[in-house]
């Protein structure tokens, strides 16, 4: 027998079925709300209890700090997976044999080379530009040197969309970065692995021979697979959203980076950095700003622990910790600002105010430090943010259209003036 919720409104009872996901999670299905109660709506600012969709991507678990991809703990993918494993395991739902690994490498390596206009678009970018809204713009302009619509009933023409923005966005995000540093465009080495060749593209330099440093490979493996998917968040349902109307996938990815670009949400890493560099610029009392935080008269924000979803310590930043710290071992820095993170670090993990509430480090606060670390520009760390992510953003984009879902139209509850006469100007 179903269950059912019982909503009363003026006396008058409504029954609506109750949906159960298979984490037991449960979600009152009222689709036919305003049909059955001739108008009627919910309404919830920044939909905090609004399921927008039913998806089979991710599991997030706020409250016990649980977070899988397609039921794999995020523990297990991150210490034992190689990025591009995720990558298919997230958008074909399984993790891939050796040969479906190889062919999807190496379809993607067929794929990544980047239309020579592109650079045209790039070259006119001033090198003040911020690199997110580059590589939104670049994502975008993708759609004109590949015209044709995905024909989503197409398996062959779904998977040469997917490929194709796999091998051509790791080339903007390395482009957006060799702009900013006015660095020569570098167009990767098929004959290197995923990360080895984004880090290679990153980084080398025309006059010296690149060395590739397997911490930081590791480090960036583990940074990507930790921020590839992460439910429904404001970057995904704004993919989702844009798909809905059947928008392309470049399309929908370049609104989906327009979203990430926010700093309460993938600019949050580079508003760490920011902070920490208000902090050294002040003196580099991190006692002093843990009280800041502390008093509530107080305007300052403490960016980078606590989360809006984990009331618990958010399971990424408890693998990343140890990943940040090795990295920073491994290259020996010596920087105040990476300092400073280490001390705050240290003071919110034992300051009884901070564990009490459980305002511990997040996963923002660890990228920021490793990106730094590897000598990455703070303004790019959420362009790290988005290559992450992309695989997500492809996953959610093929399963909204797959699953024919309608076209996004939040309802609103209207609060401005009832009818008023219209005058003519010489009258008002």
């Amino acid at each position: 027998m179903s269950r059912l919720a019982t909503l009363e409104i003026d006396g008058k009872k409504y029954k609506f079925p109750l949906v159960q996901g298979t984490e037991n999670e449960i979600a009152i299905d009222i689709k036919t709300l305003r049909a059955v109660t001739g108008g009627v709506t919910t309404i919830d600012p920044g939909y905090k209890n609004t399921g927008s969709c039913e998806s089979a991507i991710t599991f997030l678990d706020g409250e016990k700090g649980i977070l899988s991809y397609r039921g794999y703990a995020i523990e297990d993918l991150a210490e034992k997976a190689d990025f591009l494993e995720v990558v298919f395991l997230l958008i074909f739902e399984e993790l891939p044999n050796q040969e479906q690994l190889d062919k999807f490498h190496s379809d993607i390596k067929a794929q990544s080379l980047v239309d020579e206009d592109v650079r045209k678009i790039i070259d006119a970018f001033p090198k003040s530009a911020h690199p997110m809204g580059v590589l939104s713009s670049l994502t975008s302009a993708l759609t004109a040197f590949n015209p044709s619509s995905v024909n989503v009933d197409s398996e062959d023409a779904m998977y040469n969309a997917i490929v194709r923005i796999l091998g051509k966005f790791p080339v903007l995000v390395a482009w957006t970065l060799r702009k900013k540093q006015g660095l020569p465009l570098d167009y990767g080495d098929n004959s290197l692995g995923y990360i080895e060749n984004i880090l290679k593209m990153m980084f080398h330099k025309p006059n010296e021979e690149y060395v590739q440093n397997q911490v930081m490979i590791d480090a960036l493996n583990k940074l990507l697979i930790l921020h590839a998917d992460h439910e429904q968040n404001c970057s995904t349902s704004t993919v989702r959203i844009v798909g809905s109307s059947h928008a392309g996938l470049f399309a929908s990815i370049s609104a989906g980076i327009s979203a990430l670009w926010g700093p309460l949400h993938g600019g949050a890493n580079q508003a760490v950095l920011e902070m920490l560099e208000a902090i050294k610029e002040d003196g580099g009392d991190t006692k002093k700003y843990m009280a800041k935080a502390k008093d509530k008269e107080d305007p300052f924000r403490l960016m980078g622990f606590g989360h809006r979803v984990y009331k618990n310590f958010d399971p990424r930043a408890k693998i990343i910790k140890a990943a940040a710290d090795e990295v920073l071992e491994d290259l020996g820095v010596e920087d105040p600002i990476l300092d400073i993170a280490k001390g705050l670090e240290q003071e919110a993990l034992n300051d009884e105010y901070f564990v009490s509430r459980k305002l511990y480090p997040n996963v923002d606060f660890y990228s920021g430090i490793i990106y730094r670390a590897m000598d990455i520009p703070t303004e790019m760390f959420t362009v790290m943010f988005a290559l992450g992510r992309l695989p997500g953003w492809i996953a959610q984009w093929k399963e909204m259209r797959l699953r024919k879902e309608p076209i996004g139209r939040p309802r609103q509850l209207y609060i401005g003036e009832t009818h008023r006469e219209f005058k003519t100007i010489k009258n008002r």
